[in-house]
């Protein structure tokens, strides 16, 4: 029973990356190395985050939520925007199209951080004896990460990739991208800040990453139609 709890919630949790990949033309267009690519860069960024946080954060000894703290946190947590304009601009990528490359990393960033941040509590806790809700909520999580992951790299490939995009939407794109880029402290504040419990915070996240996949297939068909 609880190796049958594991695999569903590491399903739930990994499942979804590998459908995206094979459900979309990014299967077709053999991008996978790009994803690989993105993958070992998050890594690379992830190693950079937590040096920068081991160093300028205070050990505080409680869980309450304390401003100036969070608020160097996502400054750090920016670093993720340099990992994603380095993968997206700098990496050497198959010919393929700025759609299909945009969703290649993406989609590597995403399983890397679910892999990074989700497989050893999933492994650890998941087999154990009592169910718990906590692992199936993680991989709820970890989707609506994805799609955060995927709406950010949207995003960057807007913001340095395409010259030609209408200026009135260049601060809805900077904008959305900043939303992007704290959801990380925003939860933290909801989680924290306001007692909201994880049920509540994973429900926000999910809404939330619907809304700005939305807002940011928008932008991006906005964008690649020809200029009047």
């Amino acid at each position: 029973m609880t190796v049958f709890h594991f695999f569903n919630c590491a399903i739930l949790t990994f499942g979804p990356h590998a459908v995206y990949y094979s459900a979309t033309p990014l299967s077709e267009y053999d991008t996978l190395g790009t994803s690989v690519k993105a993958a070992l860069v998050y890594l690379g960024t992830a190693l950079v985050k937590l040096v920068c946080l081991a160093t300028f954060l205070k050990v505080s000894e409680n869980d309450s939520f304390d401003p100036s703290q969070e608020f160097l946190k996502a400054l750090i947590g920016f670093i993720d925007v340099a990992g994603l304009y380095f993968a997206l601009t700098q990496l050497t990528h198959r010919n393929i199209s700025q759609n299909h490359k945009f969703q290649a990393v993406g989609l590597g960033w995403a399983f890397a951080d679910s892999v990074l941040h989700r497989l050893a509590p999933l492994w650890v806790g998941a087999r154990g004896l009592e169910f718990t809700w906590d692992y199936i909520l993680q991989g709820i999580e970890a989707n609506a990460n994805l799609v955060f992951s995927i709406s950010l790299a949207a995003l960057g490939s807007l913001m340095w990739l395409r010259k030609n995009k209408p200026k009135t939407l260049i601060p809805i794109i900077y904008a959305c991208a900043g939303i992007v880029a704290t959801m990380p402290s925003i939860t933290s504040y909801l989680r924290r800040g306001l007692g909201w419990h994880f049920p509540k915070v994973v429900g926000f996240e999910l809404f939330t990453s619907l809304v700005m996949a939305f807002i940011s297939w928008q932008l991006f068909s906005a964008c690649q139609r020809p200029s009047a």
